[in-house]
Parts: structure tokens; sequence; C-alpha cells
């Protein structure tokens, strides 16, 4: 059996089935129809191609994550993420710095921060001159009320988006609405599903 090979045999994926799984266009998103859905508010703005700096507000597992690569993915920015969690103000200064280097050749960069509620005030601060001057779009995300757990002059930059949960109408996955037969996940045949009881 060669490295490349899985138990089965079958040439193993480059990248584990949920990232493989993950939407790439707001049309592939399960839920936050109210967001994301036809003439829904953060639809238009990318639609006009506006790519505001914005705080994605939510229960754990509601989609902010994978909004947020679908956001980047429209507004065709490069993406980089940190979490609040692991990553401090000095990976903050690397992200700004090559930002600042892609702005000046048109580029435009979006950064992703996890947990902005875990960055303590004065970390969120230092995102603030970047932000206004759009050296990067930013992305938060957070599990907390922003009033408690955002500054409230980075609050002021961000426009809010609330994220809910998703219902088990959104969560019923079936062959042909899903991607999982696509010769790019790795696997032939699938069918999930989560039923009513």
């Amino acid at each position: 059996m060669t490295k490349q090979e899985t138990l089965l045999g079958a040439l193993a994926p480059a990248a584990p089935l949920a990232a493989r799984m993950r939407p790439t266009s707001l049309d592939e998103v399960v839920g936050q129809a109210a967001l994301i859905g036809p003439g829904a508010p953060l639809r238009r703005l990318l639609e006009r191609g506006e790519a505001p700096s914005l705080l994605l507000w939510g229960p754990p597992g509601s989609g902010k994550s994978t909004l947020a690569a679908v956001i980047a993915a429209a507004v065709r920015a490069t993406a980089t993420s940190l979490s609040a969690t692991s990553d401090g103000v000095a990976e903050v200064r690397k992200v700004v710095a090559a930002a600042t280097e892609r702005r000046a050749h048109g580029e435009q960069t979006l950064l992703f921060i996890d947990e902005l509620h875990r960055f303590s005030r004065t970390q969120q601060d230092a995102l603030l001159p970047h932000v206004e001057a759009g050296t990067i779009i930013l992305i938060g995300a957070t599990t907390e009320a922003p009033p408690r757990a955002v500054s409230p002059a980075l609050l002021s930059r961000l426009r809010t988006f609330r994220l809910t949960t998703l219902g088990a109408e959104e969560l019923e996955l079936d062959r042909k609405s899903t991607r999982l037969n696509s010769s790019h996940l790795g696997i032939s045949y699938a069918v999930f599903c989560l039923k009513k009881k």
C-alpha cells in the first residue's frame, strides 16, 4: 500500500470530508434565509459587490465560519483566518502587513477572526485603524451578545448579522441536494438524511 492509498485501496482525498463538503457559494449554504436568501440583506450587499466589515453572531454550528469563507470567495479577497483562542496581536500585525502589501497591488484581504469575543478590548481596538483604512475586511464570529463581547469602538464599525440555529428541515440532506456524489469529494455515493420524529 502506498502512502496515498487508504486501507480500502482508494486514493486518500486531499482534505477532510467536512472541508470538501463545505459550501462554496451562497446558493449552497443551508439555512440563514433571512440573511442570504433571495433579496436578503447580506445577499444584496454581496450582489452589489460591497464587502463591508461585519460581525456574525450566532450559536455554535450555525454556519459562521462557512459563511465567512463563502463571502471571501464572493468578493474575491485573499482570505486569512485567526482564532482569538490561540492567536494574538502579533499574528494580527503579520496579517495586516501582508494585507498592506496586497492592497498596494489592488488586492483585498479578508480577515476572519473566530471567537472574536475572546480578544481583549485592547486587542480588538488594535484592529480599528486597519478596518477604518480598508486595509482589511474584517469578519468576526461570536457566540456572545455583541454589546457585551465586542469593543464599542470596533462594534460601531461592523455590520452585525445574527445567525440562527439550523432547523430540522434545513438539516435534511439527500443525494440530489448535496454535493456528495461529486468526484472532487472523493466518495462515490452517500445519502445523509435526518428525519423528524
